[in-house]
C-alpha cells in the first residue's frame, strides 16, 4: 500500500515507493530494528554490508516519515555537540576519532549512492559556514582549529569573493566546508530501504510496536500486526518515539524544527544565490538553505519545544529568508512543514547497549544525516562483533530528559541564545 507522508516537497516529489512485506506473526529474526528512519536503515545496512541479513525492520509509520525524510538535506561531518565541547568532555583523542566517525559517513554516503545507483539529487559541492557577525577573526580561528586540532581543512571566503556567491550584506565571509553535500533526503531513505529489500531484509511499514520484553536471550517484541522474536534488538526511533522504550525515550526530547521550499524561480534564483552549495550562518540560532534542481529554494530554521505547527510558518520562514534576500519579495511559497528531532539534554548522540543483544542509536539532535549513518556502523559492528566502538559514546549515555519540565527548559536555553547572537549583532 502506499505509505502517508506529512505534506512537504519532498513527499511531492519522492520518487517510488516501497513494496509492503507481509507480515509474518511469530516471525523469528536474527536482528530487529525499530524505526524506519536512518538510524534503523544505516543499521540494517551496515550489517547487510558485513553479511547479516536475517533482519527485520518495523516502522509505525513509512520509511523516512521522521525528520530522516524532513530534514534541510545538509550532509556534513560533525554532532550537534560542537568539536570544542567533546574535546572539553573527553579530551582530544576521543573527540578526534568520534568527528572522524561522522567525516567517514560523509563518505560512504558518497558511496552508497553511487553503488546503489540512489536516485537522490545528490549535488556534492561543499558547504558554506557564512559569517553574520562582522568580526572576520570568528572565522579564522574556526578554520585554524579545526586544521590544527581536529586535521580538517576548511577555506576561507573573503566578504568581496562571498558576495559573488551570495547576493546579500548580511553575511561577512565564510568558510567553506569541501567535504559536505545535500541530497533529497525522502529519496535516499527510500532508495536505501529498496537495496535492503533486494537483500531480503523485511520492512514492515504501518506496524506499531506496543511493546518490548527483553527480558530473556530471545526478545519478544509485540505489533499491531503480531509479534516477533529476535536474538538482537535496535531501538532507533527519534522524535516519534513516544513512550516506547522507557530507558530511551525518558532520555530525549521532541523537538519541532521548520523547512519552507519557494516557487521555482528560474533566472531570479541567481539574483540571490550563485553557488550549488549548501549554506548555513555562524548564528547559534542560524538558517540554513540550498538551491534544488528544479530552480526553487529550500529554506529552514528556528526550533521550538511546542510540536504544534504554526499557523502562520510560511510567512515566519519567508520572512527569514528576505532578511537574507530583500530582492526575493513576491516569491511564493509553495511548501512548509516541520519536524521533530529528538534531543538529549547533552546534544549528543545516544548509542549504546540497555542490556545485552539490546542496542539504541538515537537522540541526533537536529544532526544527523552523518552522525546516523555513523551510528548504523557503529551499532552493525557491534553486533558481528567486529569491534566496541560504541563504548566511546559510553560518557553520555541516556540521561533523563526532565519530564515535563524539559520542553520549558529547552526553549528557554533556545531563547537565551537567540539573545546572544542579537546582543552580538548590536555590539558590532
Amino acid at each position: 500500500m502506499s505509505q502517508h507522508y506529512p505534506k512537504s516537497y519532498y513527499a511531492a516529489t519522492k520518487n517510488h515507493e516501497l513494496n509492503d512485506d507481509v507480515f509474518e506473526d511469530n516471525l523469528e529474526v536474527e536482528t530487529c530494528i525499530v524505526g524506519g528512519g536512518y538510524a534503523g536503515l544505516m543499521t540494517a545496512l551496515g550489517l547487510v554490508e558485513r553479511g547479516h541479513t536475517n533482519i527485520a525492520i518495523i516502522e509505525k509509520h513509512g520509511v523516512g516519515y521522521g525528520c530522516s525524510g524532513r530534514n534541510g538535506g545538509l550532509v556534513f561531518g560533525g554532532y550537534s555537540l560542537g568539536a570544542r565541547a567533546l574535546i572539553k568532555q573527553v579530551g582530544l583523542e576521543q573527540a578526534k576519532e568520534l568527528y572522524q566517525f561522522t567525516q567517514a559517513a560523509v563518505s560512504l554516503i558518497r558511496r552508497r549512492v553511487v553503488q546503489y545507483t540512489i536516485n537522490c539529487d545528490l549535488v556534492d559541492k561543499g558547504a558554506l559556514w557564512a559569517n553574520w557577525f562582522k568580526d572576520q577573526k570568528l572565522l579564522h580561528r574556526e578554520r585554524d582549529f579545526m586544521r590544527e586540532t581536529m586535521g580538517i581543512e576548511w577555506d576561507y571566503i573573503t566578504p568581496e569573493a562571498l558576495k559573488e556567491k551570495l547576493k546579500t550584506e548580511q553575511y561577512h565571509g565564510a568558510l567553506y566546508e569541501p567535504n559536505a553535500m545535500h541530497f533529497h533526503p525522502l529519496n535516499y531513505a527510500l532508495g536505501i530501504a529498496k537495496e535492503l529489500q533486494k537483500q531480503k531484509v523485511k520492512i514492515y511499514q504501518g506496524c506499531e510496536v506496543t511493546d518490548i520484553d527483553y527480558s530473556s536471550a530471545t526478545k519478544r517484541i509485540t505489533t499491531t500486526k503480531g509479534t516477533l522474536h529476535s536474538k538482537n534488538l535496535v531501538v532507533s526511533g527519534g522524535g516519534y518515539i513516544g513512550n516506547l522504550f522507557k530507558p530511551v525515550s525518558r532520555s530525549i526530547l521532541p523537538i519541532a524544527t521548520y523547512v519552507m521550499t519557494t516557487e521555482p524561480l528560474g533566472e531570479r534564483l541567481l539574483d540571490a544565490i550563485n553557488t550549488p552549495s549548501a549554506v548555513y550562518d555562524t548564528r547559534f540560532a542560524f538558517d540554513y538553505y540550498r538551491p534544488l534542481r528544479d530552480g526553487r529554494i529550500l529554506w529552514g530554521g528556528r526550533i521550538n519545544a511546542n510540536t504544534q505547527k504554526p499557523k502562520d510558518l510560511n510567512h515566519i520562514l519567508q520572512r527569514d529568508m528576505l532578511k537574507v534576500f530583500p530582492q526575493l519579495k513576491g516569491v511564493n511559497v509553495e511548501y512548509d512543514w516541520q519536524g521533530w528531532m529528538a534531543y538529549a539534554r547533552h546534544q549528543m548522540a545516544q548509542i549504546g547497549q540497555v542490556a545485552p543483544n539490546v542496542w539504541y542509536n538515537t537522540g541526533f539532535g537536529g544532526h544527523g544525516v552523518a552522525p546516523t549513518t555513523a551510528a548504523g556502523e557503529i551499532v552493525a559492528a557491534a553486533i558481528t562483533g567486529e569491534n566496541d566502538h560504541y563504548k566511546k559514546f559510553e560518557a553520555w549515555d541516556l540521561p533523563w530528559n526532565g519530564g515535563a519540565f524539559g520542553p520549558p527548559a529547552a526553549q528557554l536555553s533556545y531563547w537565551w541564545y537567540q539573545l546572544k547572537d542579537w546582543w552580538k549583532e548590536k555590539l558590532e
